[in-house]
């Protein structure tokens, strides 16, 4: 089947399953590689991409259930101010140990920053439950967070 999508804000037009993954559709067929495959059942959020920006996990959403719909990937985030903002202060907190998830770290907060731009700790907490890191970067996770919500626009 043929659909249509709105990936990083240009049209796109794939001709694949109806039930195939979001995921899928954006690594092995527009080789967007920055959202990442980490457990296929929607529950570390390494596959964390934007759906009319809201955050959803990509490895469980259908093509068909995308089309229609904006689609931001890490790709494209940092054209947004949040987004900008976020990645810079994960550079500048050093986040990134080994890299897998951060992207779906990244989208998780660039979500969080653009709806609750100054977010207390436990917004974070809630905003961030379902993104897990290996390696253990959640205080400077946290750190980076506070940094990106405290920079003037």
């Amino acid at each position: 089947m043929s659909f249509d999508l709105h990936i990083n804000g240009a049209a796109q037009t794939v001709d694949v399953p109806s039930d195939m993954p979001l995921l899928w559709v954006l690594r092995d067929i527009l080789g967007l590689t920055g959202t990442k495959y980490g457990c296929g059942v929607a529950q570390c959020g390494a596959c964390t991409v934007h759906l009319d920006g809201a955050p959803v996990r990509s490895c469980l959403l259908t093509v068909a259930a995308a089309a229609g719909h904006h689609i931001t990937t890490i790709e494209a985030i940092e054209q947004t101010e949040a987004g900008a903002k976020v990645q810079q202060a994960w550079l500048d907190e050093e986040v990134i140990q080994c890299g897998y998830c951060q992207s779906g770290q990244i989208m998780a907060v660039t979500a969080l920053l653009q709806n609750n731009p100054h977010p207390t700790d436990a917004d974070i907490d809630d905003a961030m439950a379902g993104n897990i890191c290996r390696c253990g970067t959640y205080v400077r996770i946290r750190k980076a967070i506070h940094r990106a919500a405290s920079q003037d626009a």
